[in-house]
This record gives C-alpha cells, sequence and structure tokens, in this order.
C-alpha cells in the first residue's frame, strides 16, 4: 500500500525536526520562566531566544512580540478599541476585507455596529477605492488586512493599502498567518502596525501564536488579564515548550524560504496545468500573484464533499473551499464575496502543498483528480 500524500499545508503542517528537538529539550525544564531562580531563568532564555527569532525574521524587536495560545487569540488581541500609534487619536472603528478568516470577521473587541466591510474584486483582491472612501471623514480606524487568503492564497496589496490607511490618520493590522513562511514578510517593509502569526503553520507545533506590534503602539487591551507575562499583555504561564518549538520552526523556515518558494511554484504550476485538463476545470484567482503553494479549484456539477473523500480513499489529504457547520455545508464566504454563486462555492476544492512535496505527490494527485473527474463528473 503506497504511503499517503499530505496536500492540506494551509490547514497545518507537520512539525519539522528543528522544532521537535527544541521542544523535547524544553520538556525537560522544571522551571516557571517567571522565576527569578536558575531553572526559571533557563526557561525564561528559550522564550526569549524565541522571541528573539520571531522578532528578527519579520523586522520587530523582541519586545513587542507577544506570544499567544493561537493565531486566533493573537488576532482577537490586535482587535482592540483604543489603539494609538505615536501620532493619531484612538481607533474607534475597525474595517476588515470581506475574505478576512474568521477569527477577524468576529471584530475583536470591537461592537457589531463598529464593523464594516471592505470589499474585494472577483479575484478576491481587496477594493482599494471601497477602502479608501470608507475611510474618508471617518473616526480614527483601525483596518485589518490578511497578507494571504487561506483558501485561494491571493495575495492582498497590505502595502498599499498601509498607504492609504496611515493617510487617513489609521492604523493597519496584518494577519500574515497563511504568507509567513511561503514568501517573505516584514512588518516595516508593508507598513503594519500590528502582525500576527501562527506556529502550525511553519513547522512548529498546534496552540501557539504571537502577535507583533510596532514600536510606539499603545491602547493594547489584554484578552486574558491575571498575571504580568508578557509585560503585563497577555497573562499566563508561558507554555515553554510550544514557544521553543516555535522558535525552532522560524529559524528553519526562513534558512530554506527562497529555494522552497521556488520548488513549491513549480510544483503548484504543473499541478494547476494537470487539473485544468480534467472537466474543464477553473482555478480560482490565477490571473494575481498568489502563495506559490495553494490551488483552489472546482469543475462543474462538482461538490466539494464528495472529492475531498474521493481524494481521501485515493490516499490523497486535501480540503473543501466550503467550510462546515454544525453538519451543514456552508458556501465559502470567500468565494462569496468574490461574487461566485453559492453553487460554485460549495464545489471548490483545495490542495496546498509545503517544503517537503515532492514531484510524486503531484503525479499521485493528478492521477486520483482523474479517476475522480471521470467519476464524479461523468455525464
Amino acid at each position: 500500500m503506497p504511503s499517503r500524500v499530505y496536500l492540506d499545508w494551509n490547514a497545518t503542517t507537520p512539525l519539522r525536526p528543528e522544532a521537535r528537538a527544541a521542544m523535547l529539550a524544553a520538556w525537560d525544564l522544571i522551571g516557571n520562566p517567571s522565576s527569578v531562580h536558575s531553572e526559571g531563568r533557563e526557561a525564561r532564555r528559550l522564550v526569549e531566544d524565541a522571541r528573539a527569532a520571531l522578532a528578527a525574521a519579520v523586522g520587530g524587536l523582541p519586545r513587542n512580540v507577544i506570544f499567544t495560545s493561537a493565531g486566533t487569540e493573537a488576532n482577537a488581541l490586535a482587535l482592540s478599541p483604543g489603539l494609538r500609534g505615536p501620532s493619531g487619536g484612538p481607533v474607534e472603528r475597525l474595517l476588515v476585507s470581506a475574505v478576512e478568516h474568521a477569527s477577524v470577521l468576529a471584530g475583536g473587541r470591537f461592537a457589531a455596529d463598529k464593523v464594516g466591510l471592505i470589499r474585494v474584486t472577483r479575484s478576491g483582491v481587496i477594493d482599494l477605492g471601497d477602502l479608501e472612501s470608507q475611510l474618508r471623514d471617518g473616526p480614527p480606524t483601525l483596518v485589518s488586512i490578511m497578507a494571504a487568503n487561506n483558501e485561494t492564497g491571493a495575495l492582498q496589496p497590505v502595502a498599499e493599502a498601509a498607504r492609504v490607511v496611515h493617510a487617513a490618520g489609521g492604523l493597519l493590522h496584518v494577519d500574515a498567518i497563511q504568507a509567513f513562511g511561503k514568501i517573505a514578510f516584514n512588518i516595516n517593509e508593508v507598513g503594519a502596525d500590528l502582525a500576527t502569526f501562527s506556529a502550525h503553520k511553519i513547522g512548529g507545533p498546534k496552540g501557539v501564536g504571537a502577535l507583533v506590534v510596532t514600536e510606539g503602539l499603545t491602547g493594547l487591551e489584554p484578552v486574558l488579564r491575571g498575571g504580568g507575562q508578557e509585560l503585563s499583555r497577555r497573562a499566563g504561564t508561558e507554555n515553554v515548550g510550544g514557544i521553543a518549538g516555535f522558535g525552532g520552526a522560524v529559524k528553519t523556515a526562513l534558512q530554506t524560504l527562497p529555494e522552497d518558494t521556488e520548488r513549491m511554484a513549480t510544483l503548484r504550476n504543473r499541478l494547476e496545468n494537470g487539473i485544468r485538463l480534467i472537466a474543464g476545470a477553473t482555478v480560482f484567482s490565477d490571473e494575481v500573484e498568489r502563495l506559490p503553494n495553494t490551488v483552489l479549484f472546482t469543475a462543474p456539477g462538482l461538490k466539494a464533499e464528495t472529492a475531498v473523500i474521493g481524494f481521501d480513499l485515493e490516499g490523497v489529504a486535501v480540503s473543501s473551499g466550503s467550510a462546515c457547520s454544525s453538519g451543514k455545508v456552508q458556501p465559502s464566504h470567500v468565494l462569496s464575496a468574490m461574487g461566485y454563486d453559492p453553487a460554485v462555492a460549495q464545489g471548490a476544492v483545495r490542495l496546498s502543498l509545503g517544503w517537503s512535496t515532492e514531484p510524486e505527490d503531484i503525479n499521485r494527485a493528478l492521477e486520483a483528480w482523474r479517476k475522480l473527474g471521470n467519476t464524479l463528473l461523468r455525464a
């Protein structure tokens, strides 16, 4: 029986050996990182090493890195009314793109009537004109735009958005969770005031995230209150093992990023070309710049849940472009925001690659799709 092929890297990634080694070393320590004795200081050193690694990787300062339990918590922490930069008043409302992750669409600590949506184009890219229009003559605003969409892989023009937001006296939060580790990302280069990250998207452990803020940002209110951990910005004893694994994954991901990006793009392009040959398949957002590892496609009459099961039976792990809630399949909010009919949105299937994806994995996926296309879509 051939081994299985994993093509769901946007959902989560395998644990990198370097992250595993860092976690095992951390688990041998007994100290609480808030304790001042030798055991505590040893644990603290691992946390601070990881903090420095992430800061260096994204252009921030270690003192401005806040570790959290996940990317979702990091997003909730970032979306705080009252944030203010070195100049300008505290933000009073929130604008998010219509294709954001659910943890951003939830609005953080903003009241529902203080949250607005930014339109996107048919390609899934934010409408900068709509953003500029909504910011015009409004109160100070926090804008949240993801660097790369988790479903389509479409890259957002965050640097251009930052200029629009800052010209209007607002602040920009960038959810970089899906982009980090796949493409270069630097908070200074894109003009982000806050950015969020997640360990398990880059080969680290699940259950660890981080918020990185720029120097001079104030008004960040903790989601969790209690102790003074993370410079009083996130209470709770740090997950030393998970944070150490995050740091190990960051260091390795950045070392191999250029070659990984190029190799994944080559494999992704071959995968897309093969998919298009069967049953008139369409690839979403293929006319704009995307992550090098992501393919979201559909075909006339395709049902995503059936296709995902079919791929699974062929030994290939992929995911649906639709979200499940209480057992009911809902159209992808991303494709709906892009203007696609619900029937099309319910047929979207996502394949995403990673650093260990091999050419043979692409062959297996295409062979599975040929079988499924000829079976599921047979007239």
